[in-house]
């Protein structure tokens, strides 16, 4: 298959976007999406463990349709195409986790209202995505020599994730925060999940309308380094896209699941630095080195578990001896 190439027909698309559609909309108007409320840790598990079951169906799918229609050793390739961009989107999306817990907690957000507005955090990057997606396709179709740009621009942003990870940002400072605020008549309040209100008929701007700009503007932020990132183990257009939407679709739940122990996983940025740096440079090097692509899935999920088995025997280790620091 040449760079661009897809196995995926017409109706494939359109199926899987229509599941898509369909599972957003049983989670806002069926499972209570519409109603605030704080989602409890059992819930959100059980999201999380929904959305990776499905990614596992979708991928045994796959391959079984694959089988049958290109022979097996296609239907090897393109699923574990699947599984190692479905693995470097999650994983990346889990440094997107650690900025909604900095703007929530910034903006004081109660728990009870923050899932409606990572809702549309999800809706606004699907859209972003596919349309990174698409115009990313057809880039690479047209300039091949790009993807050895993406791999550079991997490898440095890797390297700045290395070096600035300890680095805690400053939402006081941030550009596009103080655009609205001197743009905007912002309300000192919430107002539920409401993003405006009008008061003595003057429309405001709630703090939630805020957090939902920079919810947005992070999801582009790193749809910058993710689409890039899959570019490494495939160019198929349509599994950048599924692997991408699942990783997304799940990132609600498991924010809702590790907000609270986000301080536990302290040495998992170290760990995505280290997979950036290892998919640009296996871009850079794909003329005189090819790694196959079950090697590829396994050093990312290898260095995924190992910075996340240290970060938490760190923080026991810490807890120990503060334990035993206090017994003194």
């Amino acid at each position: 298959m040449s760079a661009v190439e897809t196995f995926a027909t017409g109706p494939m698309w359109v199926g899987f976007i229509v599941f898509v559609l369909a599972m957003l909309a049983l989670d806002l108007f069926v499972l209570g999406g519409r109603q605030a409320h704080r989602v409890p840790v059992r819930e959100a598990l059980a999201w999380v463990l929904v959305w990776a079951t499905l990614a596992m169906v979708f991928s045994g799918l796959m391959w079984w349709y694959l089988d049958g229609a290109l022979g097996r050793e296609i239907a090897n390739r393109k699923t574990l195409e699947f599984l190692a961009g479905y693995l470097i989107e999650q994983s990346l999306s889990v440094d997107n986790m650690f900025v909604f817990v900095m703007i929530f907690s910034y903006f004081a957000v109660p728990p009870e209202l923050q899932r409606r507005v990572l809702l549309y955090g999800v809706l606004g990057a699907i859209v972003m995505r596919a349309t990174m997606i698409l115009a990313g396709v057809w880039l690479v179709s047209q300039f091949s020599w790009l993807l050895y740009v993406f791999g550079a621009f991997l490898v440095v942003t890797g390297i700045k994730m290395l070096i600035f990870a300890d680095h805690q940002s400053d939402l006081e400072k941030n550009p596009l925060l103080r655009w609205l605020r001197g743009h905007l008549r912002i309300a000192s309040s919430f107002h539920g999940e409401r993003f405006f209100v009008r008061q003595n008929g003057i429309l405001w701007a709630t703090p939630m309308f805020l957090v939902l700009v920079l919810i947005e503007a992070s999801d582009v932020v790193f749809a910058v380094d993710s689409i890039p990132a899959i570019f490494a183990v495939t160019t198929d257009p349509f599994i950048v896209f599924t692997s991408n939407i699942f990783a997304i679709m799940g990132l609600r739940a498991l924010y809702f699941l590790l907000a609270d122990m986000a301080d536990r996983f302290h040495l998992l940025k170290y760990g995505l630095a280290i997979v950036l740096v290892f998919v640009g440079g296996k871009m850079l090097a794909a003329p005189w080195f090819h790694l196959p692509i079950q090697w590829s899935l396994g050093i990312v999920a290898g260095v995924i578990l190992v910075s996340v088995a240290a970060s938490l025997a760190l923080t026991q280790a810490r807890v120990n001896a503060t334990s035993a620091g206090d017994r003194v």
